[in-house]
């Protein structure tokens, strides 16, 4: 009886300490943690993603299942259409004069370049190797990509474009590459990270960006770092001009 007794003691124990303490996550699309409350809080829905213990609340259920978020890999806009030949020759391994390296510089995506998928073809922005490195600059608020060749005039250019339909939990824009100029926002660099605005929309940080699935490149219109989607990583890229990209 002695043993039947502390085991039972304990098991209760251990009930009671999964108990979730206020203030923290107890629930929301994906959450697979504990769900139960300290005594006296309750699981509020908050969002489809995220549900939070409250001192006083009454749980209230999770708001009813929503689609799921296309994988970022379906969701770039139709416009530019990804073609299979290059926009042009492409400026090489060595940097040309003019132009940036431009990288992450933490994980997951430590020294991942931007660059387009094709390589210098239109269609998706990536953070891919450095070996296939694009080369960029800021020009008139247009971010471009050089693809022509080392010494070929007139320089052929891509231009990066934000698309004005909002994805992923509807809180980021897709960037793609194009023979056209962007005409929604302005790219500038602020000190050596990429920015980008908009008139209408205040960025709580104008340099944070997604790199999603496929390494797919979106700007991230809320807080840097804070209900972060699923499949995407939070990131800043930032711009350097050594000779040659280096990992």
């Amino acid at each position: 009886m002695h043993y039947a007794s502390a085991a039972l003691v304990a098991l209760l124990a251990g009930t009671a300490s999964a108990a979730i303490k206020d203030w923290q996550q107890c629930g929301g699309s994906g959450y697979q943690g504990e769900t139960t409350c300290a005594s006296g809080s309750g699981c509020v829905a908050l969002s489809d993603f995220y549900s939070q213990c409250q001192p006083g609340a009454v749980s209230n259920p999770q708001p009813d299942p929503q689609p799921e978020e296309p994988a970022a890999s379906s969701v770039l806009s139709a416009s530019p259409t990804a073609s299979s030949k290059p926009s042009g020759a492409g400026p090489g391994k060595q940097l040309q004069s003019g132009y940036y390296w431009v990288r992450g510089v933490t994980a997951p995506n430590y020294h991942k370049y931007v660059q387009s998928k094709p390589l210098y073809a239109t269609g998706a922005a990536v953070l891919g190797d450095y070996t296939t490195a694009g080369q960029l600059q800021v020009q008139s608020g247009q971010l471009v990509q050089l693809v022509s060749g080392p010494g070929e005039k007139p320089e052929k250019l891509l231009y990066g474009i934000v698309s004005e339909t909002r994805s992923i939990n509807n809180a980021s824009l897709a960037l793609t590459w194009s023979e056209s100029k962007n005409t929604y926002g302005t790219f500038k660099w602020g000190g050596d990270d990429l920015q980008w605005s908009v008139s209408g929309i205040n960025r709580p940080n104008p340099s944070a960006w997604y790199i999603c699935t496929g390494q797919l490149m979106y700007i991230n219109l809320g807080n840097y770092m804070y209900q972060t989607p699923s499949g995407c990583a939070d990131q800043t890229i930032h711009y350097y001009n050594d000779k040659t990209a280096n990992n």
